[in-house]
């Protein structure tokens, strides 16, 4: 229950890269805030004159490192009756970006929240990448360390929705080559990257051609990555020489052998059993 002089707390979904994406309640809401809680500061000026708005609010920067600290602040500044406007250099805030803490401590003090919608990278990345857009979850960034990657992606092996990630250009090759060592090297892929703006581009292909051509030719800017879902086995693919040969490069690329091959018995809808059998044999061999 709000109380009767609290403030607005309003999120504001940010155009990806191109302005002319800026709907007119962006505008107005820029224009009408007391306070603007931006992700960059600078960025946010630049929107502001390639918006043609003058604002009269106080602006604050709220990002990653600070935003535990200042969500307090602005939540005073909301219980002043003050108009609090949050911004982040693309897309809704909250949305693997700063606003959820702010989000929470506002609803839990009874202080309205309301949002001006706009452009989002996920779905604009889901809609160009050909992948099936009926059903799909969102992942945000895989973790940075390989073994924690791994484990999220082993387990989203039978996931069968369409899969969204961020990713950052250093860490897309890694993560595709991960990805096509636990999802399998032939699952389709689309790399969406500098979505509306200038050298917008999107890459398609299976795990294995994208990951080689993220090492060959980095990928810059702000990236989505749109993953096909698990579409079940194919018992024709399931043959001993195959699933050794899977958890041998697992096992290349340093990934224990036990976790191999149950990523592996995943991969192919097979027993462990089955793949360590695969693997005996072909040690023999």
């Amino acid at each position: 229950m709000s109380t009767l002089d609290s403030g607005v707390l309003v999120l504001l979904g940010a155009p990806l890269g191109n302005p002319e994406d800026a709907s007119s309640r962006l505008r107005t809401e820029l224009g009408r805030a007391d306070v603007i809680a931006a992700e960059d500061t600078r960025r946010l000026r630049r929107l502001l004159s390639e918006l043609d708005v003058v604002p009269g609010a106080q602006i604050t920067s709220y990002f990653e490192a600070n935003e535990a600290g200042r969500t307090d602040t602005l939540l005073e500044q909301l219980r002043e009756g003050k108009r609090v406007a949050v911004i982040t250099d693309g897309g809704m805030p909250s949305v693997s970006d700063p606003g959820f803490r702010l989000v929470r401590a506002a609803i839990d003090a009874g202080v309205p929240v309301t949002c001006a919608p706009g452009a989002s990278a996920v779905t604009t990345a889901l809609a160009l990448s050909g992948m099936p857009c009926d059903r799909f979850c969102f992942e945000g960034f895989a973790p940075r360390k390989d073994g924690e990657r791994r484990r999220l992606f082993g387990d989203l092996a039978e996931e069968k929705r369409t899969m969204v990630f961020f990713e950052s250009p250093r860490r897309v090759a890694d993560t595709l080559r991960a990805m096509s060592e636990t999802f399998g090297p032939d699952r389709p892929v689309a790399l969406c990257r500098e979505l509306t703006k200038t050298h917008e581009e999107i890459r398609r292909g299976t795990l294995a051609e994208l990951a080689e051509g993220a090492e060959a030719d980095p990928p810059r800017g702000e990236i989505t990555l749109v993953l096909s879902g698990w579409t079940g086995p194919d018992a024709s693919e399931a043959t001993p020489e195959a699933m050794a040969a899977a958890v041998a490069a697992l096992e290349d690329a340093g990934t224990d052998r036990k976790t191999a091959m149950k990523e592996v018995a995943v991969r192919f809808g097979v027993t462990r059993r089955d793949v360590y059998d695969a693997v005996l044999t072909a040690r023999r061999i």
